[in-house]
């Protein structure tokens, strides 16, 4: 029978701050912490599956479903793409540039040189407020709107009757042209909105991401013949490096929908699912009831998957940082994430503590394919999980 992995990052789901949250200015975060006493929260599957037994975690079960663990990040980042990067194999010990003053002067140059078109803001800002505050100057004068945030990001933003999304995502490859070497930020990111004031960011974001620097599992699962089925935006992180399959989607309720499709298919290896509206709409907005609210539509989810995996299925859900909807900043915070995994094959209840490295699950990934991890990193724990 064949064998299937999905591996399910709930983007931005931490689960308390790591010992070097100070460094970035965010000690005592908890995104977990911060919903899981909300009203809005209610996650009966995530609790048998060992959630709330993951060290320094309270209120667990006696015998989770699942075997779990606490993931340590040991690249030097809270962000989307240095975290997913390190989940499939990859470290990066220096962080990616950011721009807390906005981009230099001959960067917003030469880009405004080569799109023809003048540049507002250049700030770290909202991505909510910039439109209201630069939106009616971005129609007016047809400059747009360049904002970035605390992540290494270079956001383009422009209004879908000024610039059709096609025209903007054309800007946003000549962005990514440019910002490479010491500019080289993680991810430039179309954030196209419309109608009036105060506008109304639409699904027809997308993310141009730099290029791993190496071979990451997708690359030795799919050298190895296997499938690697992205949903979301796992493909933009990567840059199509590595996959074999995409399907955008535009809200956690569609991926979880495609997923729930992509389970009823004939296939292969890797399903990596990245649902991003934990983070994006609800993270970075300071949200607690819908990101409670987010968690428990996913619990739900999990209602209707766990009974329909294959006697070869495994799950795994993780995150790749974290953001607490409740303290007063809105970036991404400095956390441990959760690791937990299943399967018929799968031992429950076995605590694998604190892992040094999100990359440990990329390492049990490929040995649970049997392909050779080859140069990446982390430690395998897929004997320690695995049934006899």
């Amino acid at each position: 029978m064949a064998k299937r992995l999905f591996l399910i990052v709930l983007d931005s789901f931490g689960v308390g701050e790591l010992p070097d949250a100070n460094l970035w200015h965010d000690e005592g975060s908890d995104t977990l912490g911060a919903i899981r006493n909300h009203p809005n929260f209610n996650c009966p599957n995530l609790k048998r599956l060992g959630l709330f037994n993951i060290d320094g975690i309270e209120n667990g079960v006696p015998m989770p479903e699942a075997s779990y663990a606490k993931m340590r990040e040991a690249s030097m980042g809270k962000d989307t793409t240095i975290g997913h990067w390190e989940i499939a194999g990859i470290i990066s010990p220096e962080p990616l540039p950011t721009y807390p003053e906005g981009f230099p002067k001959e960067v917003i140059e030469e880009f405004e040189r080569r799109t023809g078109r003048k540049v507002l803001c250049n700030k770290p800002y909202s991505g909510t407020e910039v439109i209201k505050d630069y939106g009616e100057e971005h129609l007016k004068t047809g400059a747009l709107i360049v904002y970035t945030s605390a992540d290494s990001v270079f956001q383009i933003a422009a209004h879908e009757d000024m610039v059709p999304p096609e025209e903007l995502y054309r800007y946003c490859e000549i962005a990514r042209g440019m910002l490479q070497g010491k500019h080289g930020v993680g991810r430039v990111i179309a954030r196209p909105f419309t109608g009036e004031y105060p506008f109304t960011r639409t699904a027809n974001r997308h993310d141009f991401s730099l290029l791993p620097p190496k071979d990451t599992m997708l690359d030795l699962l799919q050298k190895a013949g296997y499938a690697t089925i992205s949903v979301g935006k796992i493909y933009d992180i990567f840059a199509g490096k590595g996959v074999s399959e995409s399907h955008r989607t535009v809200s956690n309720a569609n991926g979880m929908e495609v997923t729930l499709d992509l389970q009823q298919k004939d296939f292969e290896g890797l399903c990596f699912v990245n649902l991003v509206d934990f983070d994006m709409k609800y993270g970075h907005r300071n949200d607690v009831a819908g990101y409670a609210a987010a968690a428990t539509e996913f619990d739900a989810f999990l209602t209707k998957f766990l009974p329909a995996m294959r006697e070869e299925d495994v799950l795994l859900i993780t995150a790749d940082h974290g953001c607490d909807p409740s303290t007063p900043s809105t970036d991404h915070s400095r956390e441990y994430t959760p690791m937990l995994i299943c399967g018929k094959g799968i031992c429950g209840g076995v605590n694998l503590h604190i892992r040094p490295t999100f990359a440990d699950i990329s390492a049990t990934v490929l040995d649970f394919f049997g392909v050779d991890k080859e140069e990446t990193a982390g430690d395998s724990f897929l004997k320690t999980i695995k049934r006899n």
